[in-house]
């Protein structure tokens, strides 16, 4: 039960297996990243007025994603690349020979990625969510500017009835909600009857106040022009503020509060809570992979079969990333119980790698 009966070689396995994850963490940020800035750039430069700054502006919001993302999967390859080196300079062996079980030999690995999971949860927190609500707020604009309020939602669309509300930018909650650049279009079944376009609108006991109000009548194509308009007595605000809410846009904390004003106002939370948990779920996968990845650890390398189950690792570590995604869909849809699209995965490939482990090493 001592699983650290040399400190020596356990800071000696940890510090191995974190260089060799974070070199492939930064080997795939960098490629993606580029990839996808050259997939991206043409739209950013597009817009009027937009160059180099906005490109690398682009970068640092994109760049969080991407570490977040793929963070798990170096610590799978960073795994293997680690287990197979040891393996392939025979110290597994030396390992064994003084004394030390499969779970001893892994334990530093495991502790390591302990400390992963924890990075990965504070980094998805402060950093990703608010640089994901960012990039999506600039997306909806086209990379246009936008304002610089922390709180604002871009591009809303609330529907009253038959008639459509798009608000360029929302910010605000509650009753202090504020709309700017707002669109209306009054229908019929039939088609489009009226348009009104507004500068500004805030919410009052009577409904939404308009200011700088210009209506265009389809049928008559006329004109007409109103200081002031009062709409929407029975729009609320959370209307606008719970539009689009999305998890990965938003802390642990803040997305907590979402879901429970998503509730009170009558509307589905399951996909949110489902991604409220795997916020928590998530960051842990990371101290998966040493157990999924231990195959590559054992074994005579002399055997060739070294690669092999370097790829049966690989196989049950990519198999993992596919049974979280695809639960994680079907909580988002409500297909399954919140807690089982973001536990069971996690729970069932734990036994898997315990299993394998046991049958074969222990």
């Amino acid at each position: 039960m001592d699983f650290f009966p040399s400190r020596t070689l356990a800071f000696y396995m940890a510090k191995m297996f974190i260089i060799r994850t974070l070199a492939v963490l930064a080997l795939l940020v960098l490629v993606l990243q580029a990839l996808d800035l050259l997939g991206e750039s043409g739209r950013i430069l597009a817009h009027p007025g937009n160059g180099e700054a906005e490109l690398w502006t682009y970068v640092s919001l994109r760049a969080p994603q991407l570490v977040a993302r793929f963070l798990p999967f170096s610590v799978l390859l960073g795994t293997i690349i680690t287990l197979a080196t040891l393996n392939q300079n025979s110290e597994v062996i030396s390992m064994k020979a003084g004394g030390l079980s499969a779970h001893q030999i892994l334990a530093p690995l495991i502790v390591a990625s302990m400390g992963v999971a924890l990075f990965s949860f504070l980094f998805n927190e402060t950093l990703v969510a608010p640089a994901s609500a960012r990039l999506a707020q600039w997306e909806k604009v086209e990379f246009g500017p936008i304002p610089a309020e922390s709180n604002i939602r871009t591009n809303i669309w609330v529907k009253d009835g038959n008639n459509l509300i798009n608000a360029r930018t929302v910010t605000g909650r509650g009753k202090d909600v504020r709309l700017q650049d707002i669109t209306i279009y009054n229908r019929t079944e039939n088609g489009l009857r009226s348009l009104l376009q507004g500068d500004q609108a805030r919410f009052t006991d009577s409904g939404w106040l308009l200011t700088n109000v210009t209506r265009f009548d389809v049928t008559t194509g006329t004109e007409e022009k109103q200081a002031e308009l009062l709409i929407g007595d029975s729009i609320r605000p959370d209307q606008f503020t719970l539009a689009n809410v999305s998890a990965d846009s938003l802390s642990i904390f803040a997305l907590h509060t979402a879901i429970e004003e998503l509730e009170q106002a009558g509307r589905p939370t399951m996909g949110l809570k489902a991604g409220w948990w795997h916020k928590i779920s998530g960051p842990m996968s990371s101290m998966l992979m040493p157990l999924l990845g231990a195959v590559a650890a054992f074994g005579l390398a002399r055997s060739g079969q070294l690669f092999l189950r370097a790829v049966i690792g690989m196989a049950l570590g990519f198999t993992y990333f596919v049974a979280d995604n695809f639960a994680l869909a079907m909580g988002n849809i409500g297909a399954y119980p919140t807690l089982l699209a973001a536990w069971a995965p996690f729970l069932l490939f734990f036994l898997i790698g315990e299993t394998v482990l046991v049958r074969t090493e222990e």
